[in-house]
């Protein structure tokens, strides 16, 4: 029987969103309060300090650039990190090419070394999850085809188009198929936390970590509050 995971790990890109990090792995802060053994990696593709602000803003993706921003520090690279029990995979706007011509792909320069890591890493991973535009990121890899996943509604018509093989939800806070789970844009990613942390280590254990974050738990990953009504046109 595999047992409950306990190395997590989370990959850091310039130009991630801060809260599709910051929220899942606070969470697994106060998880550690009631589960011995978890561990926790921020890994990049390099040890340097990594911003949220990415290193060219993708401005035809609609967004206006953010005037502020922030960095963590990465306690691995792809090279030194070690075997993961769980990956999350976060997004932003550094997951975009800010290349004019290739307005809505994916930035190749941070995409495809995240690619190789999560192939590197999920032949012995648990289970592998994705915030945000994180999932556009980790259907690169071909793992997720024929599954089903979800992203942020606000990239719907841009990330989908990046692997039409995955089934992509369009209402769903967040998606759990076989070992792979997906939530919906930024927030949600805590809310697929929560979700995990019950499935993996039980109800109580989820219901005291949220009592004391004094967060407000949505608890039906169906109920997507910003979904949209209709799928990807094929």
């Amino acid at each position: 029987m595999e047992s409950t995971p306990k190395k997590y790990g989370v990959v850091l890109y310039e130009g991630f969103q801060l809260i599709d990090v910051c929220g899942p792995i606070d969470v697994l802060n106060v998880l550690t309060t009631h589960v011995e053994g978890i561990s926790l990696s921020l890994i990049a593709e390099t040890k340097s300090p990594i911003s949220t602000f990415p290193k060219e803003w993708p401005e035809k993706m609609g967004m206006p650039p953010f005037t502020t921003s922030q960095t963590m520090m990465p306690t691995d690279d792809f090279d030194s990190a070690p075997q993961l029990d769980v990956l999350i995979i976060p997004g932003g706007m550094g997951c975009f090419d800010p290349n004019p011509a290739n307005v809505g792909k994916p930035n190749p320069a941070v995409v495809d070394p995240i690619v190789k890591f999560i192939n590197k890493q999920y032949p012995k991973l648990q289970y592998l999850i994705t915030v945000c535009t994180g999932s556009g990121i980790a259907s690169q890899t071909g793992i997720m085809d024929g599954k089903k996943a979800t992203t942020f509604k606000g990239a719907w018509k841009v990330i989908p188009v990046w692997r039409p093989q995955v089934t992509w939800i369009p209402k769903a806070r967040w998606v759990v198929d076989g070992n792979i789970w997906s939530s919906s844009g930024v927030c949600s990613g805590t809310d697929l936390m929560f979700g995990f942390v019950k499935e993996m280590y039980g109800e109580k254990v989820a219901r005291d970590i949220a009592v004391w974050m004094e967060y407000q738990r949505h608890e039906d990953p169906t109920a997507d509050p910003f979904g949209i009504e209709e799928a990807l046109e094929s």
